[in-house]
């Protein structure tokens, strides 16, 4: 049986429109095979199957309409057959051109219904995609993703941390993607990324979705190893009993670090600058007594009127915890953890300090900065230690395999990124952290500190070489000694991060 269509959608323009809904139909359908049945989808091909070719699918659909009303529109001021070219169509089945253009559109729109219906909820899960959010953007996204694929969170998508749950939210973030494409295009985006971010969802509604209050934990065993700048790589461990929450769980939020954010508690801050690193006001409310304590930073103590042109932030989750899943890690930090895990042989001489002095050289390129990484450690070794690299020569290569891989991790030179460029307000080595407020000079009218006693977060119980371990007794602790035999007692009048910050610059 012939198939008959009407006259009005015999044009160029209809069948233009026919031939490129068909032809981007079947591509998508293709595409989609090959990327969910035979394992090659990437973030190109998921652009182009869920949101390129639907919209070039649209547009062939409008040329058909658009066609047929021009072609109807031409025949009626030529004064055609003008029967057949009404205002208004006249549906008629016993018409065989309209009965088989009926079933075509009624047949083509359940097709296209149902591919629409499938194509928007995989274009959805798709713009939700980790692979999206990490790899759309390569090189601006590079450092974020890489960070993010060795951190804690690497199973825990990126929509889940920076949209959260409801409508509101994703139709924000797709506006904000927008600016965000349009930043990509013309490569207007700073470099490195600026933090914090300012419209980041609250963190009591994305973090505490699984990281709820309520869910309290008692303190914590962290055991860490370390290597020393001399020739041997002196080994110093130190075991810290972390006062994450109470010593017992059933206390809840009564004691220890977390207590910041307990229900009895509001803290509100005010940070003089844009990374929130310079903290010259903080309050204290009880929230069961209702009495607060207003605490100013003497050292840097700001007029009435520059404390009210300051933001007033309620203290929560993402003010300590800022870097939980895009940590650039600082080198002390990365070599250490390399040398313990063998990727970097501790046997080689000196290698902790060289490793250090080679990767606080700055270029411009990754690819020039490893290339500059194997020529230090290989020119090092092959003057200093002819011997070694003689007969040893794998440690070497090993040596700079570990170090290349640990910089790849954290450093991005094309981006500007290294941990310096993102402060971790965890801790209190490399940057402020907890010393933004507990330094001592954040005092109240009533004489109130806001103490700087370490013990307030953590207890010393082993510190000191592998073969001669110095051991706290039973639910006691030790006075930190800093290691090293050149180190005198200056850094007890100090913060850590005035040295600390400078390493591996």
């Amino acid at each position: 049986m012939k198939i008959q269509v009407p006259q009005s959608s015999r044009n160029w323009i209809s069948i233009i429109g026919m031939t490129i809904a068909l032809v981007s139909f079947f591509m998508i359908i293709f595409l989609f095979v090959i990327g969910n049945f035979l394992g090659k989808d990437n973030a190109y091909i998921g652009i182009v199957t869920f949101i390129a070719l639907p919209a070039i699918l649209f547009l062939g659909l409008l040329l058909i309409p658009i066609g047929m009303w021009i072609k109807v529109k031409r025949e009626k001021g030529k004064g055609k057959d003008e029967e057949n070219f009404k205002v208004w169509p006249i549906i008629d089945f016993n018409n065989i051109q309209q009965r088989h253009g009926f079933f075509i559109f009624a047949v083509g729109s359940a097709i296209f219904l149902l591919a629409s219906a499938v194509g928007s909820y995989e274009a959805f899960n798709y713009t939700e995609s980790v692979k999206f959010c990490g790899t759309t953007c390569h090189t601006v996204m590079k450092p974020e993703y890489t960070a993010y694929q060795n951190s804690p969170h690497a199973r825990v998508r990126c929509v889940d941390c920076h949209v959260g749950s409801g409508a509101g939210w994703y139709v924000k973030s797709k506006l904000s993607g927008l600016y965000q494409v349009y930043a990509v295009t013309l490569g207007s985006y700073p470099k490195p990324i600026e933090t914090p971010i300012s419209n980041l969802r609250p963190a009591r509604e994305t973090c505490e979705e699984c990281h709820w209050p309520q869910k309290f934990y008692p303190y914590k065993m962290v055991t860490e190893k370390h290597f020393l700048s001399d020739v041997k790589n002196s080994e110093w461990d130190i075991s810290l009993v972390l006062k994450i929450g109470a010593n017992f769980s059933a206390l809840g939020l009564q004691q220890g670090i977390h207590k910041h954010i307990s229900k009895d508690v509001k803290i509100e801050y005010k940070a003089s600058d844009p990374q929130r690193q310079t903290i010259p006001w903080v309050r204290y409310t009880d929230l069961k007594t209702g009495k607060s304590v207003v605490f100013q930073d003497q050292d840097n103590k700001l007029s009435q009127k520059q404390l009210d042109s300051l933001e007033t932030r309620v203290m929560d989750c993402i003010d300590c915890h800022n870097r939980p899943a895009h940590n650039y890690q600082h080198p002390v930090v990365y070599i250490n953890n390399a040398m313990t895990s063998g990727e970097i042989p501790k046997e080689l001489p000196e290698i902790k300090s060289v490793a250090m002095a080679a990767i606080s050289k700055y270029y411009s390129t990754t690819d020039s900065s490893l290339m500059m990484i194997s020529k230090d450690l290989n020119d090092f070794y092959k003057q200093k230690y002819p011997d070694i690299y003689k007969n040893q020569k794998q440690l070497v290569d090993k040596a700079v395999q570990g170090l290349q891989k640990e910089f790849s991790l954290n450093v991005f030179p094309e981006m500007k990124v290294k941990w310096s460029a993102y402060p971790n307000n965890i801790g209190h080595l490399e940057f402020k952290g907890c010393f933004r407020c507990h330094n001592d000079t954040h005092t109240a009218d009533n004489g109130s500190k806001i103490s700087r006693d370490c013990n307030l977060c953590h207890t010393i119980t082993v510190q000191g070489p592998p073969d001669k371990l110095m051991v706290a007794p039973a639910n006691g602790s030790l006075e930190f000694k800093h290691p090293g035999d050149q180190v005198t007692d200056e850094w007890k009048t100090m913060l850590c991060v005035d040295c600390h910050s400078s390493m591996g610059q």
